[in-house]
């Protein structure tokens, strides 16, 4: 039973290859590295920023947060582009080999720029999500009950907000308009009792409201980016089954993309790797303190200097992995000429 806020268009330019064609990848021992489980005060803090968002976009950044590389490409790819038109942007991206997800977010400049100015929190976004889906799912679910409660999220001219048989579901107010409202507010203030703040966070313009409350600008125009198979329409949340799904069907477990940590981290042929091997080890969750990270961006300041490192994972669709470095340049701005907030 798929969460209130499926789309499905009616019509599509891309169509997404079925399960039964993925190639499963090689196996590999077992990683001597072991994940440590987030406690919920800190899966609060991990989705803080993103927790208000529309329920659809809030899918795509779960998925995308596993291409923490992919995502510092995409908002040089943003850079490198601010005088063109959405539609060629749009077309370029879907040349690029990148993960659906981590495409699907060019249609949001700011929310993309976010993601990559934070890359040591958008890994452990990655990781949680990854391996404690559920629980992700779940303080997602609390921390919008709280903003409820303090009347920071309700339904207005821009999202319409739902609490039906205990899920708080977040959808575009008109569902068939192509303009997305994405509200800009302080991630740690605004559910009503104070959230430690992710160590070294950038502050970004359109994302960041510095004040009470919830801030709509203007919407981000989705229209150029909405017939292709990567696109907004085929992201959603099923609250029920505590997972994210794509094109109608279960995102990474038993659906249509496939993600291999352990060949990643083990630096498997097909991955690039740095050569970091502990880098999965003492993850350092007591002590969220500058300099300390928990992610393979471990040691760094905030994510926007880390570049060059390859991504974690490997999606069935949409083409593989191709790592390398980065340009220079974080983007900088709002939407593409008069979609996007300014």
């Amino acid at each position: 039973m798929l969460g209130a806020g499926a789309q499905q268009p009616a019509q599509q330019q891309q169509t997404a290859s079925p399960a039964s064609q993925e190639q499963a990848p090689p196996q590999a021992p077992p990683s001597k590295q072991s994940y440590q489980t987030e406690n919920p005060e800190q899966l609060q803090q991990l989705v803080a920023p993103i927790t208000l968002y529309p329920d659809s976009l809030v899918a795509s950044i779960l998925a995308a947060s596993s291409y923490p590389s992919q995502i510092a490409q995409a908002n040089d790819f943003l850079a490198a582009r601010q005088n063109f038109t959405p539609e060629q942007i749009a077309a370029d991206a879907d040349k690029q080999s990148w993960a659906s997800a981590v495409k699907s977010l060019l249609a949001f400049p700011s929310v993309i720029r976010n993601l990559a100015s934070n890359l040591s929190w958008t890994s452990e976004l990655g990781d949680a999500y990854y391996n404690q889906p559920t629980d992700v799912m779940n303080a997602i679910q609390e921390m919008r009950r709280e903003a409820k409660k303090h009347k920071t999220l309700k339904s207005n001219d821009q999202i319409k907000v739902t609490d039906k048989h205990g899920y708080i579901t977040i959808e575009p107010k008109d569902p068939d308009s192509h303009v997305v409202y994405v509200p800009a507010y302080d991630p740690w203030i605004a559910y009503g009792y104070p959230i430690t703040p992710w160590p070294d966070w950038v502050e970004v313009p359109g994302i960041w409201w510095d004040g009470p409350g919830l801030y709509f600008g203007v919407g981000f125009d989705l229209g150029p980016f909405w017939g292709f198979g990567w696109g907004w329409p085929y992201w959603g949340v099923d609250w029920w089954g505590g997972g994210i799904y794509w094109h109608g069907v279960p995102y990474w477990r038993g659906g249509p993309a496939f993600f291999d940590r352990d060949r990643f981290y083990r630096g498997n042929p097909g991955f690039g790797y740095r050569n970091f091997p502990d880098e999965r080890g003492a993850r350092g969750f007591g002590d969220r303190s500058p300099g300390v990270r928990s992610g393979p961006f471990s040691g760094f300041g905030h994510g926007g200097t880390t570049r060059g490192f390859s991504a974690r994972g490997q999606e069935s669709f949409g083409g593989g992995f191709h790592g390398g470095g980065f340009g220079g340049g974080g983007f900088h701005g709002g939407g593409f000429g008069g979609g996007g907030r300014r």
